[in-house]
């Protein structure tokens, strides 16, 4: 499996991700873990796309690669026409102020002996933008913008917060700066159920109100569904399946992202599960991957061409790419 072909780019992108690899050393012995390995995508400009796949896929080292957090190993991120890659750090720098990152786990990634109005006023007082009077008044603005009460807030420490408030505290800091990118890293997947929908919500809501472009990351293909406008799926450090997302849920091409779809669970006790498209097996070691598709260890199609050609994107239906040498519509 590869995300070798350009069948899914587009010329007209805000992000632009060419052939981006991370590898990351493993002690002494020279062995790497290939945790992303070429990948290529474009998000435009006013767009969600939503990144899917298992833990451990690669997902979040893509999303912080884009970052350059670590800068990537090889390939090329373009944002806004700037080739990231090549930046120096103060240049790098000033760019990311455009693009901002919300992290998984909103209580550890907030200051625990900070103020909540000090930790959302940081990066204005960073970069020295306004007076003390005009920043307060940004803060105040933003909070409300994310549904906490600025006076009993900005006060407090992030302890003193449940989870989903914490998110929003996270949601606020992130946007104090008017950033134009947001990568959202599982955002909600530390959060109650009850809270999850909420935070999509606001993220929604977000969005329109400061024309936000997303790249929404999460394991759940549930979780993306409505807030996408795209999905991207990916399978142990390459991009196999990309479709707008209705499309996506509604007639999947790969056989992982059939495997997935049907992992969600029904609300409905006497719904039956299919067994004939079962995924089988773990996630193999990104250490060694399987050689030409890297799903063949896992996938009921599998066929003696997938051990040794690695498929390419192409498009079979329209917006509709996949790579995989026997996909679902051929059925």
């Amino acid at each position: 499996m590869s995300s070798s072909g350009a069948s899914h780019l587009r010329n007209d992108a805000l992000v632009s991700v060419r052939d981006v690899v991370v590898e990351f050393p493993v002690g002494r012995s020279g062995a790497k873990v290939h945790a992303v390995s070429g990948v290529s995508l474009d998000i435009r400009k006013g767009e969600t796309l939503g990144l899917v796949g298992e833990s451990g896929c690669g997902k979040s080292t893509l999303g912080r690669a884009i970052l350059q957090l670590p800068r990537p190993t090889n390939g090329s991120v373009t944002f806004d026409g700037t080739e990231l890659t090549s930046l120096s750090d103060r240049d790098l720098r000033l760019q990311r102020r455009r693009i901002q990152m919300i992290f998984q786990d909103p209580i550890s990634s907030l200051n625990p002996r900070q103020r909540v109005g000090q930790i959302v006023s940081d990066p204005l007082d960073v970069w020295k933008e306004g007076t003390p009077e005009e920043r307060r008044a940004r803060v105040v603005e933003v909070l409300e913008a994310v549904g906490l009460d600025p006076e009993t807030a900005m006060e407090r420490r992030p302890h003193e917060f449940s989870g989903g408030q914490c998110q929003r505290i996270s949601i606020a800091r992130c946007l104090i700066l008017g950033p134009e990118v947001i990568i959202c890293d599982e955002p909600v997947s530390a959060l109650d159920v009850s809270v999850q929908a909420q935070i999509l919500n606001l993220l929604e809501e977000m969005k329109e109100r400061f024309n936000l472009t997303m790249l929404f990351i999460a394991h759940d293909l549930a979780v993306v569904r409505n807030i996408s406008d795209r999905i991207a799926v990916m399978y142990l450090g390459k991009i196999c399946e990309v479709a707008p997302s209705s499309v996506l849920h509604e007639s999947p091409l790969h056989p992982y992202t059939d495997g997935l779809l049907r992992a969600i669970p029904v609300p409905d006790p006497m719904h039956v599960a299919d067994d004939d498209a079962e995924m089988t097996g773990e996630l193999p070691s990104p250490l060694s991957p399987p050689s030409g598709c890297r799903f063949r260890t896992r996938c009921p199609r599998a066929q003696e061409r997938c051990a040794t050609e690695e498929p390419l994107m192409r498009e079979l239906a329209p917006d509709h790419h996949v790579a995989c040498h026997f996909p679902l519509e051929t059925e």
